[in-house]
This record gives C-alpha cells, structure tokens and sequence, in this order.
C-alpha cells in the first residue's frame, strides 16, 4: 500500500500546491481521497482518471471536492475524440472509459450536478454528464462500509461544520485512516486505531474554539498517540513556510513518540508493517 501526497493545502490552491488530494495505491486498487482544487493536474503527472478504481469525497466544501468536475470532463473527452481531426496526435482515437465509481456524502449528488449545470458545453452536450455517465455515484451514511478490490473501506463520522466522514482503509498490504477535516472528537481513536499511517489534518496552531472545525497538530499527535499508530502525516496546512511546518510537527511530536511526517506535494508514503517513506 502507499499514499501519494497530490494536494496538501487548506482552502484553495497556494505557494504551487493544490487543494486536498490524495491517492492511495495497492496491488489491486487505486484510490483517490478527496479532489480539491488543482487535484485533477496533480493526479495527471501519475495517472490518468480512468486508471482508478474509486474516488472517496470526505465532505462537500469546495477544497476537497471542486476539481471532481475537472476529472468528470477528462472522463468524458474520450468519448469526443475524432481522430480524422487530429491525424498527427498519437493516443487520438476515441475512447470510452467506464465509469469510475465516486462516493460522495448523502445529498452530495444533487450538488454535483448542480455544478456541472453550471459551466454547460451546448455543443457537446455529452461534456455536461460527469455525474451520470463519467462516475457511477454512490452516496454514503456514516457508519457505511464497502470493497474495492483488496480494500476494506469504513466511513466514520467526525466533527465537521458540513457532514464529514473520516475513511479508514483495510488491506492485506496495511491499513491506513484519513480524517478529512474535523475538530477534535473521541470518534478520532476509533477511525485510526492501531492503523500502519495516520492521514490527519493539522490546520491550526491551537486547538478550534469555533465551530467550524478543524484540527491543531498537537491534537493529531493526542490522536495518534492515544490510537496506537506506527506512522502519522500531518497535511492540510495553511502556509508553506518552512519553519511553521517544523513548529507544527514539533507539537505533534510532543505527545505521539513514532514517526510524525509532513505531506507535501509528491511526497510518497510506504504503507506496512514497517512503513517505509519515500521522499
């Protein structure tokens, strides 16, 4: 198993980095978590859509779902393509992807399509069906689980201002849990317990007084620590400056005693009993 850093970047797209994206990769699946701004051009220096098995949506805020429209259409184009009219292109033949399934929270479908409605193509009306011919939607509840090749997925319900569900992944290759964005909550034990690496956002320098919802890295160092993690990743971030980031990690390093990593761009994670990093 290994996870690919696409986006790390709270909100939308800064300092070159993209929005909230992740892929997550075993010998018979890919998966990606989470699609913000920037995540379609990310996810295309590794892998073209087609190419995954699932996209898993933690929550519907923009920073962690927009680019889904970007991908829908590069689904969709292969179906337009005329090869007569590119005569000199290589990979120009038409091509008709299945649909890649794409899970999304309860209600989530109705947004999507309003989205999609929004930039319509009047001339190739096709590029207007992300929703129902690009993906094969499934919208989930907490507490839901599900199979995608050798993956065992669990959604489990954290502390968000919108509807957000943590995803814990199962395989014989190692386990893995992301929370997508949350405040602090004892659900936060449960989703990560005993996991080879801990996806955990760290977006604030103090723990969140409002109720918005989102973690401090000393409460994603509690988390793991209390969880029994090997490995803890801290992503989300709201700066690229180098010396925030080390704070951040030092705090979390205050509480959890194993490895405590940075996501940044790129950045690939080895997911097993012994977790290996490649940078």
């Amino acid at each position: 198993m290994r996870l690919t850093v696409l986006g790390c970047r709270q909100g939308m797209p800064a300092d070159g980095q993209s929005s909230s994206s992740y892929l997550v990769s075993t010998g018979s699946a890919r998966l990606l978590l989470d699609c913000g701004p920037g995540a379609a051009t990310a996810l295309s220096s590794v892998a073209h859509p087609s190419e995954l098995d699932a996209i898993i949506i933690s929550h519907l805020h923009a920073d962690h779902c927009y680019d889904l429209l970007t991908v829908g259409k590069t689904l969709l184009s292969g179906r337009l393509r005329d090869p007569e009219r590119f005569p000199t292109l290589r990979g120009a033949a038409r091509a008709e992807w299945p649909p890649v399934p794409l899970y999304v929270p309860k209600g989530g479908r109705a947004k999507l399509d309003l989205l999609a409605s929004v930039f319509p193509v009047p001339s190739f009306p096709m590029l207007d069906r992300s929703f129902d011919v690009a993906f094969d939607v499934h919208e989930y509840e907490p507490g839901d689980t599900f199979t995608v090749g050798d993956c065992e997925i669990s959604m489990h319900q954290l502390n968000h201002s919108l509807l957000n569900c943590g995803t814990r992944i199962e395989s014989p290759e190692g386990s893995f849990a992301f929370t997508g964005d949350t405040a602090y909550t004892p659900d936060l034990v449960s989703l990560a317990a005993n996991v080879d690496l801990f996806l955990s956002e760290a977006t604030l320098e103090e723990p969140d007084v409002t109720t918005h919802g989102h973690l401090c890295a000393a409460e994603a160092g509690d988390v793991a620590a209390a969880a029994g993690v090997k490995e803890l990743v801290l992503t989300h971030f709201i700066t690229a400056d180098d010396a925030w980031l080390a704070a951040r990690k030092a705090d979390a390093e205050r509480s959890f005693r194993g490895p405590v990593h940075l996501a940044a761009p790129a950045r690939t994670f080895d997911i097993r009993s012994s977790t290996g990093v490649r940078s």
